[in-house]
């Protein structure tokens, strides 16, 4: 016999070897008590490692089961989705390449390289895929070495795995199929197109929505809601990249070995410093009317650094900047929730004393005084801060918070009189055709990085808070970027390979037995595909100093 023993010391035996999938097929009730309602297995982790559910059980094991709502969970099932739509393309219009490349209010953005869809289109491409979900078709991996990856991707004409397999680091290539159609996926996928059964896909141009289902109910659509802010920024993002030759990391990875970083650290920057004073110009335009600027975003986009900038190219319009933070109107202790980690609970906005905000902005706007609190994080409690601050001529009120763009913070002050920044790192290159880098991973490792070297956080820490931070942000912050008047990416295409030379060495030392280390396994799988960079050329004045030190700016 062969024993198993699931979390929560849930334990089972079979026979003979079998499949996991199998395994939990014959004992439903065993899932009943692994997930949640709503949700399904992805994957399994086998002795610290994240394999699929077909992994054969051969001997007595421990395993872990990944259910659709954890946070890999999530990445599985993603990318499973982007299989079958890439599968379904390439039977149907073998002749096009898919391309997916951000995410989009929870679903998906993708497009043709060489071709813009139409409405018949997507319809034939959402008929297939639902056709290839009801026959149940079985998804393969394969272990291939490095030259039988290229001789398949060569023979396919997938010029993107071709130039990416000289940069991975994995002695075999994992590779998943379904008949003779093969693609690369460092995550393990489903184990059947069933799994695959809630999705919509729609037509929006120049390329298509991939709606993904609900976090919290897989029989359930996720809501798609449209933000044009948004789609533009990303859409500017991608098209200056194509402009300097970088389309995915391997791209990025020869400008590296051409020995021309350099020029894209500088020509990244620049377009940084261009944006801001564009933004700056643009309130300037709004004078005398505009009176107070605010800057909102989620955990580790920038934000500080952002404002320090713009302050300086407001300066640069004659114009004088009053500093407001956000953190100095935090309550004292006793009125602020706590988490479910026991910490105090700052990304909810009622930890803000909301009344006492709204009373000074309201008497400096209508041109009183006001001395402006100074919070005390060690003693969590408001000081008075000696300082005193008064609209007068070229004066403006900047304030930066996560909650800044919450109506609900500024309700006091007329909205002719605001103009609201959103501050996030909406993107970054990715792996390859249909590997993408997730928009929240980037802020996830800048979190890190700067948790480690500045806070004394570990980055078990990290990952570990990262799912509790990541669900207020989308309860509470990403909400109000639709009230946005312009939105700033803060990303910047050369940071994954100079976090990598900070991140890599934490994450390697996270044991496979912790919880958080499938996590950190993903996170390093990404990374492994970038070469590292020094950060020595990286400008004192830019957004990634305020995660890896050395920066001119005072924090």
């Amino acid at each position: 016999m062969i024993n198993i023993e699931f979390r929560g010391a849930i334990r089972t035996e079979i026979e003979e070897p079998k499949p996991v999938i199998e395994v939990l097929n014959s004992y439903p009730e065993i899932l009943e008590k692994l997930l949640n309602p709503g949700e399904i297995p992805v994957a399994v982790k086998v002795n610290g490692d994240i394999e699929t559910l077909n992994y054969m059980v051969e001997d007595d094991v421990r395993l872990d089961i990944i259910g659709s709502r954890s946070n890999i969970g999530r990445r599985i099932l993603e990318r499973s989705y982007i299989f079958l739509l890439n599968f379904a393309v390439s039977l149907i219009m073998p002749e096009q390449k898919v391309l997916v490349e951000h995410s989009y209010h929870r679903s998906l953005y993708g497009r043709f390289k060489n071709y813009v869809p139409k409405g018949e289109d997507i319809d034939r491409i959402r008929e297939k895929m639902r056709e290839l979900v009801e026959k149940n078709l079985p998804i393969q991996k394969k272990l291939v070495t490095k030259e039988e990856a290229l001789k398949i991707f060569k023979e396919k004409n997938e010029e993107d795995k071709v130039r990416l397999m000289k940069y991975i680091p994995f002695k075999e290539i994992p590779l998943y199929y379904i008949d003779d159609h093969y693609e690369y996926s460092f995550l393990p996928l489903v184990p059947s197109t069933s799994f695959l059964k809630t999705f919509d896909l729609k037509l929006y141009q120049p390329g298509f929505i991939l709606i993904l289902p609900d976090e919290k109910d897989i029989q359930k659509l996720s809501e798609f809601r449209e933000i044009v802010k948004l789609f533009q920024a990303f859409y500017e993002y991608k098209n200056w990249l194509e402009i300097l030759g970088l389309v995915d990391v391997s791209s990025l990875n020869e400008a590296i070995e051409r020995g021309e970083i350099s020029e894209v650290i500088k020509v990244a920057e620049a377009l940084h410093e261009k944006k801001i004073a564009q933004i700056a110009d643009e309130i300037c335009s709004k004078l005398p009317d505009l009176k107070l600027v605010l800057i909102a975003g989620p955990s580790s986009a920038g934000k500080t650094t952002f404002s320090k900038r713009l302050q300086i190219q407001l300066k640069v319009n004659g114009l004088k900047p009053i500093v407001i933070e956000m953190d100095d109107y935090f309550l004292p202790p006793e009125y602020i929730s706590r988490d479910e980690f026991g910490n105090y609970d700052f990304d909810n906005p009622n930890a803000v004393d909301i009344a006492l905000l709204n009373e000074h902005l309201n008497i400096i706007m209508n041109g009183g005084e006001v001395e402006l609190p100074k919070y005390n994080f060690q003693k969590k409690r408001r000081e008075k801060s000696g300082r005193v601050v008064k609209l007068e001529d070229r004066s403006i009120v900047v304030m930066e918070g996560i909650h800044a763009l919450n109506p609900d913070m500024t309700n006091l002050v007329p909205g002719y009189m605001k103009y609201h920044i959103f501050v996030s790192a909406l993107t970054h290159l990715n792996i390859d055709n249909q590997n993408r880098v997730p928009t929240t991973d980037s802020r996830l490792i800048r979190r890190m990085v700067r948790d480690s070297i500045f806070r004394g956080y570990g980055v078990i820490d990290s990952i570990r808070q990262w799912p509790s931070v990541r669900r207020a942000e989308d309860l509470y912050i990403f909400p109000t970027q639709e009230r946005a008047d312009v939105m700033f990416n803060s990303a910047l295409v050369y940071e994954f390979p100079i976090l990598k030379t900070f991140a890599e060495p934490m994450l390697k030392a996270i044991p496979p037995y912790y919880p958080e280390y499938p996590e950190a396994k993903r996170i390093l799988d990404i990374l492994s595909h970038f070469l590292p960079l020094s950060p020595t050329e990286v400008p004192m004045t830019s957004i990634l100093r305020e995660f890896i030190g050395g920066s001119s700016f005072t924090y």
